[in-house]
C-alpha cells in the first residue's frame, strides 16, 4: 500500500500542476481550455526532440520546451481567448476544441501514432521509505507541486497583482476603473496557466511513454481535479489532484485483478468529474460573459424549395454515379444521424454534449445484438436499439437541469469516456473483442440497396426535426436557448423539456450508430471512439446552415470530402485543417455578430434621416434633433404630424 501511495502521490501531483494551470486561466478569462492537454502534449514532444534527437542537455531542454514555449503558448492563447470573449458559450468551446484537434493532429503528422520511448531525465536514486521505494525525481516531482500551489496561493493572497488577478474575471471595468489594466493581467495567468501545462506534460511523459493522444488523455485527467476545487479554489485543485492520483494508484493495487475493473484506475478522474458535476451542480458558477447567439435571416421560401428539391435528387442520383465509392455515401449518412441528433441539442436548444458518439456506439452494439444475437428483423432491431439509448439520454438529461455551458459539456465528456473505456469492453456492448457481428438487412443486401434503405430512414428523421422544430417543443426549446428564466416565468416545465430533446438526441445518434455498422457488417467499438464526439462538433459548426441542413454538410465535410482527395498527407494533416477550420469559424462568427451590429446601427441612422426633424428655437438658439430609431408608420387615414415650431 505505501508503494501505491507514494506512486500516487507523485502522479496526483502532477495532476495537480495541470489543474492549477487550467483552473487560472479559467478564473481569470471565463474561457475553459480544453486544449490543456494538447499543449503539454505538444512540450513533451518539444522536450523529446531537442534532447533525444539533437542531444541538446535536459535543462536547456526543458527551458525551451517548458518556459519559452509556455510563454509564447500564453500569449496566443490570451490573445485567442480574448477574441472568444463576445462570442456564444457554445462557439467559446468549438474554438478551444479546435486547438486541441490542431496541436493534437499536429503532434501525430510530425511525429507519427506509435508511442516513444520518453527517458528520465530526472535522477533516479532510490530511497527506502519503511521499506518503500522513491526516487530523487519522484521528490523533485512532489517539492514542485507543493511549491506551485503554496507560490500561486500567497500570489494571489499577498500581491497587488494576485488580486487584480481574482478580480478580473468578477468585475474588468471596475478593475479598469482603479486604475489597472486588465489585459496584462489576463495575460499573466494565461502566461503561468500555459506554463504548468507544459511542466506537465514533460513531467508525466517519461512514466507513459510519448504519445500525443495519451499524453493528452492523460492531462485531461486534471478537469476531475479541477472539478474538486469547483473550478475556482487554488488549494482544493491540488488537493483533489493527489485525491485522484492516490485512488488510481489503490485501485490499481487492489481492483486490476477483475476483469471487469482493469481501466478503472485509469478512470477514476473522469467518474470524479462527472459525480462532482452532478451533485454540485448547484455551487458552480459560470464565468464570463454571457453572450446570446444571432439568428440569420432565413433563405425566401422559393430558394428553399429549389435548394431542397435539388438535393433531394442529388441524394437519389449518387448511387448510380458513385461506383465503388458508395460506401462513402453509406457511411455519411449515418453520419447525418449523428448530426441531426447534435443539431437538435447545439442549434434548437443551445445545450452541450460531447458524447454523441457514446449513443452511436449503444445503438450499433445493441442493433448488433438483436438482429445477429436474438434473431430480431432487422428494421424492428434497428428501432429498438435506438429505443435502448433514451434511457441513457434522459439520464445525461439530469445534469443538464442543475449545469449548462461548460460544465454540461465537461459531464457529457466524463461520461463519453467512462463508457467508452469501461463499458464497451462489456459483453451487453461489443465485448472482449471488441466488435459484433452487424448484418445488412435482407431488403437492403447490395450496396446500392443498403443506401437507399439509409436514404430513407434519414429522410423520416428529417421529417421529425422539422415537426419538431415547428410544434410547441420546438418553441420551447428556443425558448431554453434564449432565456430559461422566462420561459419558466410563463409556467414551462424546463426540466421535462430538456429531458425530451435528450431523448429524442439519443434515439437519433443511436440508430445513426445502427445505421454505420452493417456498412461493414461488423460494429466494432473503435468506430466510435469518445475523441470522434469532439470532432463532431466542430464539424458541425464549420458546416453552418441550419438544423436540417447543416447534418448534410458536416457529413459530407467529414466523410466524403477527405476519401476523394486521396492525399496521404492531407490524411495525416485532415485534424489540423478541421481544428483550424473550426477556430476560424468561430473568429468569423464573432466579426460577423460585430458587422451585424454595425450594419443595424448603420440601417437605424439612415432611417432616422428619413423622419421629419424636431426644430427648437430656445432663446434664439436653433436646434435640429432627429430621432435614431425608425418611427411608427402611421396609418392612411391619419393626418401628418405639425412639425412644432417652438
Amino acid at each position: 500500500m505505501l508503494n501505491a501511495l507514494i506512486v500516487g502521490v507523485v502522479t496526483g501531483s502532477i495532476y495537480g500542476i495541470a489543474a492549477l494551470g487550467l483552473t487560472l486561466t479559467y478564473k481569470t478569462s471565463g474561457i475553459f481550455n480544453f486544449a490543456h492537454g494538447a499543449l503539454a502534449a505538444a512540450a513533451a514532444y518539444m522536450f523529446y526532440a531537442l534532447r533525444q534527437d539533437h542531444g541538446l542537455a535536459w535543462p536547456l531542454a526543458a527551458l525551451v520546451s517548458i518556459l519559452l514555449f509556455g510563454i509564447l503558448g500564453g500569449l496566443i492563447l490570451e490573445r485567442i481567448a480574448a477574441a472568444l470573449a463576445d462570442v456564444p458559450l457554445t462557439l467559446k468551446i468549438v474554438g478551444t476544441l479546435g486547438l486541441l484537434l490542431a496541436v493534437q493532429g499536429l503532434c501525430f503528422a510530425i511525429f507519427g501514432h506509435d508511442t516513444r520511448i520518453f527517458a528520465d531525465f530526472l535522477p533516479t536514486t532510490v530511497h527506502r521509505i519503511a521499506g518503500a521505494a522513491i526516487t530523487t525525481g519522484q521528490l523533485i516531482i512532489v517539492g514542485i507541486g507543493l511549491a506551485a500551489v503554496v507560490g500561486l496561493s500567497a500570489y494571489f493572497r499577498l500581491s497587488r497583482s494576485g488580486t487584480a488577478m481574482r478580480a478580473v474575471v468578477d468585475d474588468p471595468i471596475l478593475l479598469d476603473m482603479t486604475g489597472v489594466d486588465p489585459l496584462p493581467v489576463r495575460r499573466r495567468a494565461w502566461i503561468i496557466g500555459s506554463v504548468f501545462a507544459c511542466a506537465s506534460g514533460v513531467l508525466i511523459a517519461p512514466a507513459v511513454g510519448l504519445n500525443a493522444a495519451v499524453l493528452t488523455l492523460l492531462v485531461v485527467q486534471s478537469f476531475g481535479a479541477a472539478a474538486i476545487g469547483l473550478f475556482r479554489n487554488l488549494s482544493l485543485t491540488y488537493a483533489g489532484g493527489l485525491a485522484v492520483g492516490v485512488l488510481a494508484a489503490l485501485s490499481n493495487q487492489y481492483l486490476a485483478r477483475y476483469e471487469s475493473l482493469r481501466t478503472l484506475p485509469f478512470n477514476v478522474s473522469f467518474l470524479l468529474l462527472f459525480l462532482v458535476l452532478v451533485f454540485a451542480g448547484g455551487r458552480l458558477k459560470e464565468l464570463g460573459s454571457p453572450v446570446r447567439a444571432r439568428v440569420g435571416a432565413a433563405l425566401p421560401l422559393g430558394w428553399r424549395l429549389l435548394g431542397t428539391a435539388a438535393g433531394i435528387v442529388t441524394l437519389v442520383a449518387i448511387p448510380f454515379v458513385v461506383g465503388s465509392k458508395i460506401v462513402l455515401f453509406q457511411v455519411a449518412l449515418a453520419y447525418v444521424m449523428i448530426f441531426l441528433s447534435l443539431g437538435l441539442l447545439v442549434r434548437l436548444s443551445g445545450q452541450i454534449s460531447l458524447c454523441q458518439m457514446t449513443f452511436a456506439a449503444i445503438g450499433a452494439s445493441s442493433s448488433a445484438h438483436l438482429v445477429a444475437g436474438a434473431g430480431v428483423p432487422w428494421l424492428v432491431g434497428v428501432l429498438l436499439a435506438g429505443l435502448v439509448a433514451v434511457p441513457v439520454g434522459a439520464f445525461l438529461a439530469l445534469p443538464a437541469i442543475r449545469l449548462s455551458g461548460v460544465y454540461l459539456a465537461l459531464a457529457t465528456l466524463g461520461f463519453g469516456i467512462l463508457l467508452n473505456q469501461m463499458g464497451y469492453m462489456l459483453g451487453v456492448m461489443f465485448g472482449q473483442t471488441s466488435n459484433r457481428d452487424a448484418p445488412r438487412p435482407s431488403f437492403g443486401g447490395s450496396d446500392r440497396g443498403y443506401y437507399f434503405v439509409c436514404l430513407a430512414i434519414v429522410a423520416v428523421a428529417v421529417v421529425i426535426v422539422l415537426a419538431v422544430q415547428r410544434a410547441q417543443l420546438g418553441r420551447l426549446l428556443r425558448g431554453v436557448a434564449d432565456s430559461p428564466v422566462a420561459l419558466s416565468t410563463h409556467g414551462a416545465s424546463i426540466s421535462v423539456t430538456l429531458v425530451l430533446v435528450f431523448c429524442l438526441s439519443a434515439f437519433l445518434a443511436a440508430i445513426g450508430g445502427a445505421l454505420l455498422a452493417p456498412v461493414t457488417q461488423y460494429a466494432a467499438s473503435p468506430d466510435y471512439a469518445y475523441f470522434t464526439s469532439l470532432l463532431l462538433l466542430a464539424v458541425h459548426v464549420i458546416a453552418g446552415g441550419g438544423v436540417v441542413v447543416s447534418p448534410f454538410i458536416a457529413a459530407f465535410i467529414l466523410q466524403v470530402v477527405p476519401a476523394y482527395a486521396e492525399s496521404q498527407t492531407l490524411t495525416d494533416y485532415l485534424p489540423v485543417i478541421f481544428g483550424l477550420s473550426a477556430l476560424g469559424a468561430v473568429l468569423m462568427a464573432r466579426t460577423a455578430g460585430r458587422h451585424q451590429i454595425l450594419t443595424s446601427f448603420v440601417q437605424r441612422i439612415a432611417a432616422a434621416e428619413r423622419q421629419p426633424a424636431l426644430t427648437f428655437r430656445p432663446r434664439g438658439l436653433i436646434l435640429s434633433l432627429r430621432p435614431l430609431v425608425p418611427a411608427r408608420p402611421r396609418n392612411a387615414d391619419r393626418s401628418p404630424v405639425q412639425t412644432p415650431t417652438n
